[in-house]
């Protein structure tokens, strides 16, 4: 029997708005509204978004050693994170694959100095034995799961969330704080809220972390807005593989590294070899000899020549039929109009404007290897 499936405190206002639910990371989340995927996707381009990713795990680390005890299990700079200063970061394994990606906050607040982790979804309990397991004699590994979580994403986020707390328009990317969030007419009294600027869809935006009591209020005064419409996961999904970022357990997994994802950038300055903190996390070796040598698989982003979507799993080949690799995602993208990818192939089929060859159903289809990402990311950097 399968455990029943969770809900997220924005189920209720899903049902009302006549979302289509399916199963999802465990819980019940919605795919779409009815004005479906594609109307989604461009509002968000377009307007803002508003997105429940209760799903997600959130975690806070506290302590004097967070820090540093963090840097044990990724590769990333967390002890010089700065106050309000967020950070994406990889657990890696000892093979130097990905475990799970996330980001991490340093919040300064009350004065109390913490990390707040925000997770995926699926990972989120595997995440969090993997803190305290390594973690729990070095800091408090606190979960949040009373904390629920929205992301407010478009050119037009900024304009409605200001009108909750002027003071969220002083974020730039990357960077987060304390609000309190209140919008009287639709009985948003006040909401304690911590908020980042950055996102999962290549747009300006926020992610807000509420209380579940105040998750309802706080989207309900958000959706009232004329800027805000409501978007489900399907558009999540086509706005971040439009701005080539990867969903994990697709794009990456404990079999990919840093460096065969492209995501060599997360691996910091001063973790690399020569660097004042270089090395002591989880596969710091072999991602150390790729970051060197190379690695001989890359991800790649991909464009059709022809009209047929080429989706998950497709085989990859060159012309004369020798397997390249594997699509990881793909759709047909709603800003171009063409036939959208990302995969894996050997580094030298990775160079831009190579011709490569997708199995579908059978049938090959062209495709030519693209520079990431698909759409120009729009980030607000002040």
């Amino acid at each position: 029997m399968s455990a029943p499936l969770l809900k997220t405190p924005l189920h209720a206002l899903h049902v009302e708005l006549g979302a289509r639910m399916v199963p999802f990371a465990g819980y019940e989340m919605p795919v779409n509204y009815p004005g479906g995927i594609l109307a989604e996707h461009r509002h968000c381009r377009e307007s803002a978004a508003l997105f429940d990713v209760s799903h997600m795990g959130q975690v806070r680390l506290a302590g004097e050693e967070a820090a540093a005890a963090l840097e044990t299990l990724v590769p990333a700079d967390i002890v010089g994170l700065a106050p309000g200063q967020q950070r994406y970061a990889l657990f890696t394994n000892a093979a130097g694959g990905i475990l799970d990606d996330l980001m991490v906050t340093r919040r300064v607040h009350g004065g109390t100095d913490d990390l707040l982790l925000v997770v995926n979804a699926a990972c989120k309990d595997a995440d969090l034995r993997h803190l305290v397991t390594n973690l729990g004699s070095r800091c408090l590994v606190q979960p949040l799961p009373e904390r629920a979580l929205l992301a407010l994403q478009g050119p037009k986020a900024v304009t409605a969330l200001s009108r909750l707390n002027p003071a969220v328009a002083a974020l730039t990317f990357m960077t987060g704080g304390q609000f309190n969030l209140a919008a009287h007419e639709v009985g948003l009294r006040g909401a304690e809220c911590f908020v980042t600027r950055s996102g999962y869809t290549g747009e300006d935006g926020f992610e807000i972390s509420v209380h579940r009591d105040d998750a309802e209020a706080l989207a309900r005064a958000l959706l009232a807005q004329p800027e805000v419409k409501p978007a489900g996961l399907g558009a999540r999904d086509t706005l971040r593989l439009e701005a080539g970022l990867c969903l994990y357990g697709h794009d990456i997994d404990e079999k990919t590294t840093p460096v065969e994802a492209g995501l060599a950038w997360a691996v910091a300055k001063v973790r690399r070899p020569g660097g004042a903190r270089a090395g002591r996390y989880p596969g710091a070796e072999t991602i150390a000899l790729q970051l060197e040598r190379g690695a001989t698989i890359r991800r790649v982003g991909l464009t059709g020549l022809e009209r047929i979507p080429v989706r998950e799993g497709a085989v990859l080949q060159d012309r004369r039929g020798h397997k390249l690799g594997r699509v990881t995602s793909g759709t047909t993208s709603p800003t171009l109009g063409v036939p959208i990818a990302m995969g894996y192939v050997s580094v030298e089929h990775a160079q831009p404007n190579a011709e490569i060859w997708a199995d579908v159903r059978g049938k090959l289809q062209p495709l030519k290897v693209t520079p990431l990402p698909f759409t120009p990311h729009r980030y607000h950097r002040g």
